[in-house]
């Protein structure tokens, strides 16, 4: 089997240590298995996206020597994809509409169970969501091991389509991850209470379930995850190899200093590649690492 991996940024700043992290992590992943690897713009969220964000990512992506085996995929241009799939789970009955608001849910702790408690609404259209039974979903993590989560005690219906008419994240990339037969999907552990509602919608669309892998976070010096919209610094692709090197130690791979190129010193990250060395824990990047951003 040859692997396939991913990174999937969105478009709603420049990319930063943290995301770095996250695609240096996926793209070792995915090459030191002689697998491909591919770059998905996630650029369904108009009012967040960043006008030429998504230029800036694929050309400090570039710079860092992390180049898509194909054509970069714009999730704006595939709503015909999540039409087909959304009709899927019509047909099937398990999506409906819902006006609940976030004070509806407040009894629930945020948390949607069907019935809705809102009526239907003439002055805006529904959301869609999810119908989730009572279900423990359990996967084995590459990197955190077993896991396990009871979809309706901790997330509820959840929404694949939203109010707006745009669909939801964790609908989308399900659907593309399918698409594109994504093998292994390396990412940030931010993520890791996602993958049962992805695996969920796996099921439910008959798509295979792929390997995961959640990675540590770069964490700021309050302990918070670094993020664009909390204006995380851009990394600098002028000169690549101060954070290139930051990011592996953060991995917990050696540098090699001698590496006078981004070329070379991947070459010698995937010599040294092994899946144990990686931290299991968030935290905080080697010391000067956030001084590589520009």
């Amino acid at each position: 089997m040859i692997h396939r991996g991913r990174f999937a940024p969105s478009p709603t700043g420049p990319l930063h240590f943290g995301s770095l992290v996250a695609a240096l992590g996926s793209w070792l992943f995915a090459r030191a298995q002689h697998g491909r690897w591919f770059v998905r713009i996630e650029d369904l969220d108009p009012p967040r996206e960043v006008p030429g964000a998504a230029r800036d990512i694929l050309a400090t992506l570039a710079a860092f020597g992390l180049h898509s085996d194909e054509t970069e995929w714009y999730q704006s241009a595939r709503t015909s994809a999540y039409d087909a799939a959304f009709a899927q789970l019509e047909s099937a009955g398990t999506v409906f509409p819902c006006w609940c608001s976030r004070s509806d849910l407040e009894s629930n702790g945020g948390i949607h169970r069907w019935p809705c408690i809102a009526r239907t609404r003439s002055d805006r259209p529904p959301a869609w969501r999810l119908r989730v039974p009572d279900l423990i979903i359990t996967f084995d993590d590459l990197l955190l091991g077993p896991q396990r989560q009871n979809l309706r005690e901790i997330v509820g219906d959840f929404v694949i389509k939203r109010v707006e008419g745009w669909y939801a994240y964790q609908f989308a990339v399900v659907v593309d991850d399918a698409a594109q037969a994504i093998t292994q999907i390396v990412r940030g552990a931010d993520l890791l209470d996602s993958t049962p509602r992805q695996i969920y919608l796996q099921r439910l669309l008959r798509y295979p379930t792929p390997a995961y892998a959640h990675l540590p976070l770069v964490l700021d010096a309050a302990g918070r995850k670094l993020s664009k919209q909390d204006r995380a610094r851009a990394v600098d692709r002028d000169d690549p190899l101060p954070a290139l090197r930051g990011a592996l130690q953060f991995l917990g791979f050696a540098a090699d200093e001698n590496a006078s190129s981004v070329a070379r010193l991947l070459q010698s990250a995937l010599r040294d590649f092994d899946l144990a060395r990686i931290k299991k824990m968030a935290a905080m990047p080697p010391r000067g690492a956030m001084d590589m951003a520009s």
